[in-house]
């Protein structure tokens, strides 16, 4: 369980062919396509000359095994295709895969250099349930052109185990289902299930019924990812194993490495703004988050972080967003290098300013709501936006004003004043049907010269009270011009109440 009361439950994605799959795709993509009958191996340097690093089921089928040299696997299968691995490529499509599977769950991570791990904790309902969950994922990557295997379950650990040696049950929620499997399930190297072998451990069942004296002695001095006894209680949750899931690159990055320590790093910032608005500008984009970050001398990391309202570009508006911001960095012995990256960007296609030559109001507004957020911080700023209720005081709600959508365009039947809560006002002479001829609002007699309406606005039933009674709003205007709105609250004889009440609820411009 989690802090919240939700069970934990770990997707792991074995992906045992990836290397000769992310080979074979290549060729299918760049239209030198293999028979799919040829045998291929990938050779990777070995001891005594190279060795099979992956192969395909053409391969396997005529008797080629991962690990063996080259060479004698030429002698058993002559027509054997043989082509270099790039163990540095496939890490990188893993790391990219890694991202891609962030589709389902939040958190996610490589692991080791054939699988993945992905926190899907409270996600399964959206995919229609865990056995759906799974499916999906398969059937994705199958169209990715990768073969996987796939499990579910409380640990990380026997999401492991389960992926790569329990075929027949990709879900599970009794961590006692592992015991059938073999102690190879447990993520230990081959001399540590060697010398469990001999110890007549075969079966994880097995190692959970010895007692734990006896092992400890024997393990004493295995280290963590290797001990049987620790890799045991991970996988039966006993032993907590955090998922440390990494936070994709940024889009874009300028860099200064410094051949002296400096302890101001605000003579280097106009440059590396610069350098990145370059950058931005060539594929049209425009940040909407940037991160500064310097590293100190002894390998501490200080980070500034700001965000606009808007897409932008402009270096000299995202250099007044560090105004007064770089004093709070400690430099202790120095900055070694400083990076100013952008963590969000979105497109942003180049613009030309209008006839009468001025650039656009809204611009010159998410400009503003910039600089007061890098100066009172985001949480000083708010900006309207809409709320789905038809009642006035309801259907306006407060936002971070960082927020993509557009603030809410006022409607021209409605005053942009809105007084909160409504003035009542006493009503000295009022026309049936109509709005009151002559009222008192605020110590001052108003006669009404014109008037519009009504507009009836009835109560949201799902959220007031039964006894909640109707409005029929007016707009009115007296003699000096000024114009109001008021409602009259409820109607005679309509059972919620006696005479009905009068309320100025907003001033028009």
């Amino acid at each position: 369980m989690n802090e919240k009361g939700t069970e934990r439950r770990i997707a792991s994605v074995f992906l045992p062919s990836l290397p000769v799959e992310r080979w074979w795709n290549l060729q299918r993509r760049t239209g030198r396509a293999v028979p799919d009958d040829a045998a291929v191996v990938l050779s990777a340097d070995g001891p005594h000359g190279p060795v099979v690093h992956d192969l395909n089921d053409a391969a396997r089928s005529a008797g080629v095994r991962r690990g063996a040299r080259v060479v004698d696997m030429r002698a058993l299968c002559p027509a054997l295709q043989v082509v270099p691995a790039n163990p540095a490529e496939d890490a990188t499509a893993l790391a990219r895969l890694m991202f891609w599977a962030r589709r389902w769950g939040p958190f996610s991570a490589t692991d080791g250099d054939d699988g993945l791990v992905i926190d899907t904790t409270g996600v399964a309902h959206l995919f229609g349930g865990e056995e759906a969950l799974l499916t999906d994922m398969q059937t994705r990557l199958a169209r990715a052109g990768l073969t996987a295997r796939v499990a579910l379950a409380p640990t990380w650990g026997a999401a492991w185990g389960l992926a790569r040696y329990g075929a027949d049950r990709p879900v599970c929620r009794d961590l006692t289902d592992l015991h059938p499997l073999p102690v190879a399930a447990l993520r230990l190297s081959g001399d540590t299930l060697l010398l469990l072998r001999r110890l007549g451990l075969r079966r994880i069942g097995d190692l959970a019924n010895i007692p734990r004296l006896f092992l400890m002695r024997r393990f004493a001095r295995a280290p963590a990812w290797d001990n049987p006894l620790t890799r045991l209680d991970q996988a039966m949750g006993h032993l907590a194993e955090p998922l440390a899931a990494p936070d994709p690159p940024p889009d874009f990055v300028a860099e200064a490495r410094l051949a002296e320590p400096v302890f101001d790093p605000a003579d280097w910032l106009p440059g590396l703004v610069a350098e990145l608005a370059a950058k931005m500008a060539r594929q049209d984009r425009g940040c909407r988050r940037l991160c500064l970050s310097v590293f100190r001398v002894n390998g501490h990391r200080g980070d500034i972080r700001v965000a606009t309202a808007a897409p932008t570009r402009e270096a000299r508006h995202l250099l007044r967003l560090f105004d007064g911001r770089l004093e709070g960095l400690d430099p202790g012995f120095g900055f070694d290098l400083i990076r100013l990256a952008a963590e969000a960007t979105e497109p942003l296609a180049t613009t030309q300013v209008g006839l009468d030559g001025k650039a656009d109001a809204a611009l010159h507004l998410s400009r503003l709501v910039d600089r007061l957020v890098a100066r009172f911080g985001a949480d000083a700023i708010v900006r309207p936006v809409p709320v789905e209720s038809h009642l006035p005081e309801r259907s306006e709600g407060r936002a971070e004003p960082m927020l993509a959508d557009p603030p809410p365009a006022p409607r021209p039947d409605r005053p942009l004043r809105i007084f909160a809560p409504p003035e009542e006002v006493r009503v000295l002479y009022a026309v049936p049907e109509g709005p009151p001829a002559l009222f008192v609002w605020r110590r001052q007699r108003i006669a009404v010269t014109r008037h519009a309406g009504p507009e009836r606005i009835a109560p949201e039933w799902w959220r007031d009270s039964p006894g909640t009674r109707l409005r029929d709003y007016f707009r009115i205007e007296d003699a000096s011009g000024r114009r109001l709105w008021l409602y009259r609250e409820g109607l005679p004889g309509d059972g919620r109440g006696g005479m009905p009440r009068w309320f100025v609820h907003g001033v028009f411009a």
